[in-house]
């Protein structure tokens, strides 16, 4: 893995005021199988949450398996994402996905949220 890919600790969301920030006032994306909220955060770079919980996806390897995908697609479009805050959260579908449906979906809801939040 090249060195611009990685998700360095400055880009991860860490404290629960950062996920509430972005619950309170979010620009929202949503399809059948995730939904992806984000913030403008004042800074030059993008940062990711996950709430991926036990509740749309029972087991851990599937819950692991989402999240790589989640933070895979995050590393190669964190450039279109600068200066965004984004969480993203699990539907009940998500399970029986297969991985290039999620990362399509994942792709849109970028392409997305980067052009609805950074009008405002």
């Amino acid at each position: 893995m090249s060195a611009p890919y990685r998700l360095t600790r400055q880009q991860r969301m860490l404290k629960a005021y950062d996920y509430q920030s972005v619950f309170e006032q979010a620009c929202k994306s949503s399809d059948r199988y995730l939904v992806v909220l984000a913030r403008n955060n004042g800074q030059d770079s993008a940062r990711l949450g996950l709430a991926i919980s036990k509740k749309r996806i029972k087991l851990a390897v599937g819950r692991n398996r989402l999240k790589r995908l989640i933070r895979e697609s995050f590393r190669h479009n964190q450039s279109t994402l600068s200066g965004l805050d984004c969480v993203v959260l699990a539907r009940t579908g998500v399970a029986h996905a297969n991985n290039q449906t999620l990362l399509l979906s994942l792709a849109r809801h970028w392409q997305q949220i980067s052009s609805r939040c950074k009008k405002s």
